[in-house]
Parts: structure tokens; C-alpha cells; sequence
């Protein structure tokens, strides 16, 4: 799905990453921080995709102090350490401001 975010600005996290092999509790933990997500202050949105090995996951946030919160949030962290440790090859994090957004819907 499409994020619904509101007009800008906001920002925007990119998550580009490619997998170890195998499951391991990957999926259950994905889910898991996307619950948590979803109650943090400040998220409006995220949008995923996988292919050829390639991830790219982008959240979105009210602000940089929102971002920086969910950051810091302990469960995340240690999520965010297991995957380091056993679920990537490799990834990386961009932080962006969207200025312009615009799309179209039939």
C-alpha cells in the first residue's frame, strides 16, 4: 500500500538492505516493529518492498525528533543490534525531508 502522508514537509526514513539467508525470526520481528512503529509519536506512514534480494522499506515521521525517538526506543534498538548481528549482509539508512509530494489515484 500506498503511505497516506499528510502535505509537506515531513521526512522521510529509507531502509535499503539485502538479507542473510533464511528466516531466523526475521518475519516475526518485522512485524513486531512495525506494531510498534505504528504507536510511536510522530509516524504517519511506511511503505516496503522486496525484490531480488534488494529491500527497501521508507517510513515516514512528523520530525527529526520523532525519528530520533524511535530510534532510541529500547525494544528497537536491541531488534535493530540482532539484525546487525544475524538477519543483514548489508543496509543502509538515509534521512530525508520531503518538500513536494503528489500522486495520482483512480
Amino acid at each position: 500500500m500506498i503511505a497516506a502522508t499528510p502535505e509537506p514537509p515531513y521526512y522521510a526514513v529509507i531502509f535499503s538492505s539485502r538479507r542473510t539467508p533464511g528466516d531466523r525470526g526475521y518475519a516475526e520481528a518485522a512485524g513486531r516493529m512495525l506494531e510498534l512503529a505504528r504507536r510511536q509519536p510522530g509516524f504517519l506512514g511506511v511503505e516496503s518492498a522486496r525484490e531480488d534480494g534488494l529491500g527497501l522499506t521508507v517510513s515516514y515521521w512528523e520530525s527529526e525528533a520523532a525519528i530520533l525517538a524511535w530510534r532510541q526506543q529500547a525494544e528497537h534498538a536491541a531488534v535493530r543490534e540482532q539484525g546487525r548481528a544475524q538477519w543483514y549482509e548489508a543496509f543502509a539508512t538515509r534521512v530525508a525531508r520531503v518538500e513536494r509530494a503528489y500522486g495520482f489515484e483512480r
